[in-house]
């Protein structure tokens, strides 16, 4: 008894451990294709606007894959589902490592990265995490899920540096080994945890896929959370994942220190995830998720504003918008459990991330598209303001439910 009851909480922390290291290299993947795209431009004569279109598929199959890796993580736990996203990643990085031409460029980094993407995700790390923490749930999730954006404070700027005194393919292969090298990891240090079906005593689930969708999208709290969510991944994976460092670029910043503040903004979200979800544990949770989109808001009128100015400026933004960034994710992940349902959390969690990434993949579009036309993110930066109040009111509409625990195992 009392080996199982140590064992317990070594394996919860397990689970949060090589989730913040799977979306550290996911999220840095992620991150590359802004950083290397004006290599790309040169090498290759690609445009921006053709670019950032194959990133938006990216996100468009991210958003179809999400409600099923949901559903997995449910079914097959984390274990499982982690390793089989980082294997697809790994494979879809070293496609584009060794691509020649646009049809390797599209089958590498929007089909296998893009399904890797979409299982190794805030959404399942956060199911995961919530599913097995009774105690300090908000902080837990919030951990977990920081590797989003903490793991890149490093990747990030090595992957600058290797596309600086090498080439963008040795920064490509270089994630594609990090991917692959994490899988026996995961399998020999994590062990199979318990679907929700197991943890809660059931054989078998009377309810399919289909009747819980049903179930979900019913419910007014799923669509305030789904729509507010949908505008973080335009304001966030579309707009500033995306464009941030083709913004740098633009305003005559040299790649490597506009790397480093992409680092510290990832690092400062770091800080703002884990204090979110310390936050999530001790205050009304849908007043705070409102406070963080009306902030957000504040930080792209800064970001507008740079052109013309010192690089200094990029590094004020990177603070103050890593503090606002991911923070959404352990708070919407536990209005999700407590407003929506811990039984379905999966599926619901995977539906409102397919929004966050149809929103990123609007943004990533939008972004080169008005680029492309203009020759300026001026519209991008404002309209990414309104879209956040937007956000922030849609929040308000949540009532304040007491957080939902996780059934003992």
């Amino acid at each position: 008894m009392s080996a199982t009851t140590s064992a317990q909480p070594r394996q919860n922390w397990t689970v949060v451990i090589f989730g913040f290291l799977a979306l550290s290299l996911a999220f840095s993947s992620r991150a590359a294709l802004g950083l290397i795209m004006p290599v790309w431009q040169t090498e290759f004569g690609w445009t921006s606007s053709y670019i950032s279109s194959v990133g938006a598929a990216a996100l468009l199959i991210m958003a179809i894959v999400a409600p099923f890796a949901g559903r997995l993580v449910d079914r097959r736990g984390s274990q499982f589902t982690l390793n089989l996203g980082m294997g697809l990643l790994g494979v879809g990085c070293a496609i584009v490592a060794l691509m020649n031409g646009k049809l390797m460029f599209v089958i590498g980094f929007a089909g296998f990265c893009a399904i890797g993407f979409g299982i190794v995700a805030t959404h399942v790390v956060a199911t995961a995490v919530t599913r097995i923490f009774s105690d300090n749930q908000g902080l837990a999730t919030g951990i977990g899920t920081s590797g989003a954006t903490g793991g890149q404070f490093l990747i990030v700027p090595l992957i600058a540096a290797l596309l600086a005194f090498a080439s963008w393919r040795w920064s490509f292969g270089a994630l594609s080994l990090a991917s692959l090298a994490l899988i026996p990891c995961i399998r020999m240090s994590m062990r199979p945890d318990m679907s929700s079906n197991e943890a809660e005593g059931r054989k078998d689930d009377p309810s399919t896929m289909r009747q819980d969708f049903t179930s979900i999208v019913r419910q007014p709290a799923f669509h305030l959370l789904f729509w507010s969510f949908l505008i973080c991944g335009f304001t966030t994976t579309g707009v500033v994942e995306t464009h941030l460092l083709p913004f740098a670029a633009f305003c005559g910043f040299p790649p490597i220190p506009s790397a480093t503040a992409y680092g510290l903004l990832s690092l400062v979200n770091l800080i703002g995830m884990i204090a979110a979800g310390w936050l999530t544990d001790r205050v009304n949770r849908p007043m705070l998720l409102a406070a963080i989109y009306m902030l957000r808001a504040l930080t792209f009128i800064l970001l507008g504003s740079i052109p013309g100015t010192s690089i200094e400026m990029l590094f004020l933004f990177a603070v103050l918008f890593g503090a606002v960034d991911y923070s959404t994710v352990p708070v919407t992940a536990s209005l999700v459990a407590s407003h929506v349902g811990i039984k379905t959390m999966g599926l619901a969690m995977g539906l409102i991330s397919a929004g966050h990434a149809l929103g990123g993949a609007m943004g990533a579009f939008a972004g080169g598209y008005i680029f492309t036309a203009t020759q300026t993110y001026t519209l991008v930066w404002t309209g990414s303001v309104w879209l956040a109040v937007g956000a922030g009111a849609l929040a308000l509409f949540l009532k304040a439910h007491p957080i939902t625990k996780a059934a003992a195992s």
